[in-house]
């Protein structure tokens, strides 16, 4: 990739950034279809990420960044305006920066997600689903697999008070699904969904029990890199279907090249 004046310049904003895998997927997909623009990760501390703001309102050159943990909820604040779909969820991931330096957030979690899965040929659609996590990306697939139409998601927060706030929240924007919140055994669900960051350090402690998982259940862990957590890869051993946060990610590509041109 040759860098020149001409090129358009996105962040991905994060702290820290080693697992930071979109930049990679973003450079690739501007290559393929190519579109003159550059990302890089920005390591930017919590304290620091309103200074790093008001200077990306300031860059000429920059059409928007990527933002991740654990920026997702307190970037809101710091934006001009946020689509409807990130005000459901709470969070947004990509910020559109215009030539006057206005910025737009939106979150592509939920489509992603959502196409991350048909991708490999599945639906939620009258499925149970149990999800770990109820944070910024846990609250955007958790009201994507609502929105889908699965039949029953329980959620499972290390804070059970989170959790249960999610799942009210959740229930009241889609009734026709069945939610609730608190501890549950993996075996009696269709889908399985990781939306913690446990899984990302080696020695991580797995995010629930699969010691009873049946072959027939999918198993998705957001989680980008690694690219095969340990949850996966007990989930595989006992037969499962697999998922990585990659697909996820590559399926918010062009999501976020048509939310940048606008």
């Amino acid at each position: 990739m040759e860098i020149t004046g001409k090129s358009k310049i996105m962040f991905v904003l994060a702290d820290p950034v080693d697992h930071v895998r979109a930049s990679a997927v973003l450079n690739a997909y501007f290559t393929e279809i190519s579109e003159d623009v550059a990302t890089s990760p920005l390591a930017v501390r919590p304290q620091d990420l309103s200074h790093v703001v008001g200077a990306i309102r300031l860059m000429g050159n920059v059409v928007g960044f990527g933002v991740t943990i654990p920026h997702k909820v307190a970037i809101i604040p710091l934006l001009d305006e946020i689509t409807d779909r990130a005000r459901m969820i709470g969070a947004v991931n990509f910020v559109r920066r215009s030539d006057d330096g206005r910025l737009v957030g939106d979150n592509m979690d939920a489509p992603g997600f959502i196409a991350g899965l048909s991708a490999h040929g599945y639906s939620v659609a009258g499925k149970r689903v149990l999800q770990i996590g109820a944070g910024g990306a846990g609250r955007a697939t958790a009201l994507a697999i609502a929105e889908a139409g699965a039949a029953e998601l329980w959620i499972s927060n290390r804070d059970a008070a989170r959790g249960k706030a999610l799942a009210d929240a959740v229930q009241a924007a889609f009734p026709q699904t069945h939610v609730v919140s608190g501890s549950a055994a993996a075996d009696t669900f269709d889908l399985i969904v990781n939306t913690t960051a446990l899984g990302m350090k080696p020695g991580d402690a797995v995010p629930v029990d699969l010691s009873q998982l049946p072959s027939s259940t999918v198993v998705y862990d957001i989680i980008v890199n690694p690219p095969v957590t340990r949850l996966m890869e007990i989930a595989h051993a006992r037969g499962a279907v697999t998922i990585g946060g990659k697909a996820m990610l590559d399926a918010q590509m062009a999501l976020v090249g048509a939310f940048i041109r606008r």
